[in-house]
C-alpha cells in the first residue's frame, strides 16, 4: 500500500472517530491538558477532525487532488482553502474567543462576545459543511458525466 492510501485511511479513521466522539460527548473532550483546566482535549480531537475530513477528500479522489476539468478545478481550490482553513482554525478560534477552551460570554466587546461565537460557529460548521458538500459536487458532476458519455455514444 502507497503512502497516499495509508494517509487517505488514516485521515478517514481520524475523521469518522473525532465525529463519534462529538456526537457522543465522549467524557474525553472535557479532559483538561493543563493544571489549570483551561485547555480541553476536546479542542484538539475538534482540530484532528476537521482538518482530517477535508484532507480525506483531497486524498481520496484523484481528480480533486489532479484535476482536469474547470469545474473540478474550482472544486479542488475550494478543498484546499478548506484545509488551510482548518489547520488555522484552533489560532483564529483562539483570535475569536480569546481562550482556547472556546466559551463565549455576552460581553459587549468583540472577542469572546456574540458576535465572535457566530464567527466561530460559522468557521467550525463551515469547514466540514463544505469538505462534504465538496464531494457530493464532485458525485454530481460525475453523474453528469456519465450522461454525457451515454449521449455521445448514441
Amino acid at each position: 500500500m502507497d503512502r497516499r492510501k495509508i494517509w487517505f485511511f488514516g485521515s478517514i479513521i481520524v475523521a469518522f472517530s473525532s465525529i463519534i466522539l462529538l456526537i457522543t460527548g465522549s467524557s474525553l473532550l472535557t479532559m483538561a491538558l493543563d493544571k489549570s483546566n483551561s485547555v480541553p482535549f476536546g479542542t484538539f480531537i475538534t482540530w484532528a477532525g476537521l482538518i482530517s475530513l477535508p484532507v480525506s477528500a483531497y486524498l481520496g479522489v484523484k481528480e480533486l487532488r489532479i484535476p482536469t476539468k474547470t469545474f473540478n478545478k474550482m472544486l479542488a481550490g475550494f478543498l484546499k482553502i478548506l484545509i488551510i482553513l482548518a489547520i488555522l482554525w484552533v489560532p483564529l478560534s483562539y483570535l475569536l474567543a480569546g481562550n482556547l477552551s472556546f466559551s463565549f460570554s455576552e460581553k459587549e466587546s468583540f472577542q469572546g462576545g456574540q458576535t465572535a461565537m457566530k464567527w466561530f460557529w460559522g468557521l467550525s460548521y463551515g469547514i466540514g459543511t463544505g469538505a462534504v458538500l465538496t464531494v457530493f459536487m464532485y458525485w454530481i458532476s460525475l453523474l453528469f458525466k456519465e450522461k454525457e458519455t451515454v449521449e455521445n455514444k448514441l
